[in-house]
């Protein structure tokens, strides 16, 4: 395609990618129980840059055991894990390609078979909190703040190119963000820059382990989607103070997460549905300058080109088709293809323990041209 920007070099910070396909955060569910990656992980990360993805990012790393979402996460919360976790940044490396690592904790959004006390900003009883939680008090929350700082110091000393603090569907930075989890009448709770302010400690802590020039992302829900949740005029807000926080990109997603979680859709197969998080993306662009990463159902070059051209993201990021093909970038590149043969049918994730994410669907014939 000519004046094609999907195959240009662009830079997050210092942090400068061979093109514009990145691989969004997606859970695995390749760790061993205490979070130890195994070695599926790292053939996958090897598939993803012989696939010529620009930046991969990885699945969400639990900083604290408190936050281990699922089980079979990775962990980031020991520096037992640095050594292990520089095994997956080497063979990245080895093969010329970027790897950033996301830092999570799941907050009322884990799993009570791994963790049985679930914490949360604040105790709520509604259709979107799946499980009971307590309110975290003020030592916790100081004491999780130390650890995704203390994260993201092993993420760089573990050979990582960058961390992105996940603050989307529902855990735990999305949690004290939203006024439907956040309820707290303390200085970490109220109006939007009090919910904002664990948000801003977090990246101040972090900053402060790892230096100014380490790259420092966020995935950012601009909005829950649910009554008396964050609404994108306050998502909006939350994103034009990100580059004040000491944040150097952002990618934008969308949804409280659980049961009625909206930020993945199911049958994306026009293109008329794809880039469902597009509006969003224009919206943070007229509040931000930092480099825009968007997600949500891109599945045609067609579209991913008319994206970037408009200038309403920087990067194209992608979960299922890269699951479904992760030489999709590289089949791109070279005209073998126009767009993902993923369906959008949400059958990759792992069925059973011990088998990590995969493609289970019957794709369509591919027309190699």
């Amino acid at each position: 395609m000519s004046n094609s920007l999907l195959f240009t070099p662009q830079a997050i910070a210092s942090l400068t990618l061979p093109n514009r396909l990145v691989r969004s955060a997606t859970a695995e569910r390749m760790a061993d129980e205490d979070g130890s990656p195994r070695p599926t992980l790292i053939a996958l990360y090897r598939e993803l840059v012989l696939g010529e993805v620009g930046l991969i990012i990885t699945g969400h790393m639990y900083v604290q055991p408190s936050g281990k979402a699922h089980a079979e996460m990775t962990g980031i919360y020991s520096d037992s894990l640095v050594a292990k976790l520089a095994k997956l940044t080497d063979a990245v490396h080895a093969l010329g390609g970027k790897i950033v690592v996301q830092i999570n904790h799941g907050g009322m959004q884990c799993d009570p078979a791994v963790v049985p006390e679930l914490v949360a900003p604040s105790a709520v009883a509604e259709p979107y909190a799946r499980h009971p939680a307590r309110q975290m008090s003020s030592a916790e929350i100081s004491s999780t703040i130390d650890a995704f700082a203390q994260a993201a110091r092993r993420a760089k000393e573990s050979g990582f190119d960058g961390v992105q603090i996940h603050g989307a569907h529902g855990y735990l930075i999305s949690q004290f963000l939203s006024p439907a989890t956040n309820r707290r009448t303390d200085e970490w709770g109220g109006d939007l820059a009090k919910r904002m302010a664990f948000l801003g400690a977090v990246c101040a802590a972090i900053r402060s382990e790892v230096g100014s020039d380490y790259p420092v992302l966020i995935k950012l829900g601009a909005m829950d989607g649910i009554e008396r949740g964050l609404s994108l005029s306050e998502g909006s807000q939350v994103i034009a103070a990100l580059e004040s926080m000491g944040l150097d990109g952002v990618e934008i997603s969308c949804g409280i997460g659980g049961p009625h979680a909206t930020s993945i859709r199911k049958g994306i197969q026009r293109i008329e549905n794809e880039a469902y998080f597009r509006p969003w993306a224009r919206q943070a662009r007229q509040v931000t300058q930092l480099p825009i990463l968007l997600v949500g159902g891109l599945r045609s070059r067609l579209v991913m080109e008319q994206v970037l051209h408009a200038g309403e993201a920087d990067f194209v990021s992608l979960c299922r088709p890269l699951i479904c093909e992760p030489d999709l970038p590289r089949r791109f590149e070279a005209g073998l293809q126009d767009r993902s043969r993923c369906i959008s049918a949400n059958r990759c994730w792992a069925e059973g323990p011990g088998v990590g994410i995969g493609c289970k669907c019957p794709l369509p014939h591919l027309d190699v041209r």
